[in-house]
């Protein structure tokens, strides 16, 4: 009897000890700390023109829906969310919406750079000789293969991955996900693996192979 009602009170403790472990943890974590966050698509098809101009939020008179949130409108604020920097590693891009976005971040001083697929910059529609022709530092992957990776780290510290391409077919048609973190051990492997890409695809590089080969 004894035995039994010690091993309903080690439960009970053990119980209590998982509960308090968890308050814990959620006190101690950082102030303003973004949670994780997963986004499916096709989003909603809705304006957003008011996460460009939050200061004038009834300046659009589209017939669009206005004033909701959707998929989108998250992944968009996520983006404009930097601060300092912004890596984008991006196999398609043609979202004049998200451009927009990358444009208004580097119009304001955050460093960007971007790494794309050397087939699919050329594309019609790719907004990446939108981004070039406006000062944005792009490498063009010169693999044999496709650079097909699809995701953008925010300030060195957020990181937005998934399926989705930098499309409109993407976002508004196709059954996409994209996975938010501010997990360190989820970050930092991409962080190495954008900057192992950079360095490869230094124009420099190139020419400098080029120089050294005999005449």
């Amino acid at each position: 009897m004894w035995t039994l009602k010690v091993v309903g009170l080690g439960v009970v403790a053990l119980a209590l000890s998982l509960e308090l472990f968890g308050w814990l943890l959620r006190r101690l974590r950082p102030a303003g700390r973004t949670p994780n966050e997963v986004l499916f698509f096709p989003s909603e098809i809705a304006c957003v023109e008011h996460i460009f101009t939050p200061s004038a939020p009834h300046s659009c008179f589209c017939s669009l829906p206005h004033g909701v949130e959707t998929s989108f409108s998250r992944l968009l604020r996520h983006i404009l969310s930097a601060s300092s920097s912004l890596d984008l590693c991006i196999f398609s891009f043609s979202n004049m919406d998200l451009s927009r976005a990358v444009l208004a971040l580097y119009s304001r001083g955050v460093a960007v750079r971007v790494l794309t697929d050397k087939d699919y910059s050329a594309i019609t529609g790719s907004q990446i000789g939108v981004l070039r022709k406006a000062g944005i530092c792009v490498r063009r992957d010169g693999g044999s293969v496709y650079m097909h990776h699809k995701f953008a780290v925010v300030d060195g510290r957020l990181l937005v991955t998934g399926s989705l391409n930098w499309t409109l077919k993407a976002v508004q048609s196709n059954m996409e996900n994209i996975v938010i973190t501010e997990e360190p051990d989820l970050v930092q492997p991409f962080i190495k693996e954008f900057q192992k890409l950079w360095v490869r695809n230094d124009p420099a590089r190139y020419h400098r192979s080029s120089d050294q080969k005999p005449a």
